[in-house]
């Protein structure tokens, strides 16, 4: 079925004085069609009206907007709901239904609540990795609970003894001592410090 636009182009290349044979061949078409319209001028493409195809998922949409409001303010996981279809005869895949019901899903986001301490009351010393490249980089971070205060230090291992030395810098660098060090020691690995 030929565009509005192709049958206009097919009439404007013909009026350039373009044979029947050059417009085909350019256009990609068959002669019989260029021929075809451009003996009748009137005649425009008719186009069908498409019938959206019907969803595995139709059948079973009012039976989830019920399970969806009688759950609420609570949301019901889409692996239950795609359990329960299963067992009415749904046939379809879950994504399908995960894009269906996530536009119900109301967006309540939680409260930040923040850990706050008294001031000189902890110093949190943790260590991190940053890739670059094949090339890795350790840093010791440090971070003050009450006023968020942090200072990073910068080394080529996670030893025991860079833990030390890091936290001797940080705590130099923050004049002092806070009542309580908190240390997050990467289970993993054996060589990580301990500090008691």
């Amino acid at each position: 079925m030929l565009t509005q636009e192709l049958l206009v182009e097919i009439h404007v290349l013909h009026r350039q004085g373009m044979s029947i044979r050059a417009i085909a061949k350019q256009l990609h078409l068959s002669r019989n069609t260029v021929r075809r319209y451009l003996r009748n001028i009137a005649k425009t493409p008719r186009y069908s009206q498409r019938t959206t195809p019907l969803s595995k998922l139709d059948p079973f949409k009012f039976y989830l907007l019920e399970r969806i409001k009688a759950a609420k303010p609570d949301w019901i996981p889409a692996t239950v709901l795609f359990r329960e279809l299963q067992a009415r005869g749904y046939g379809g895949k879950d994504g399908i239904l995960r894009n269906y019901i996530w536009q119900f899903k109301t967006k309540t986001e939680e409260p930040v609540q923040r850990f706050e301490t008294p001031a000189g009351k902890q110093l949190q010393v943790d260590f991190t990795t940053i890739r670059r490249g094949k090339k890795k980089l350790k840093a010791l971070v440090a971070t003050l609970g009450y006023s968020r205060a942090t200072d990073v230090l910068f080394s080529q291992h996670e030893r025991q003894e860079d833990g030390l030395h890091g936290t001797e810098a940080v705590l130099d660098y923050f004049w002092g001592v806070s009542q309580q060090l908190l240390f997050d020691i990467d289970e993993r690995h054996n060589n990580d410090y301990t500090l008691y």
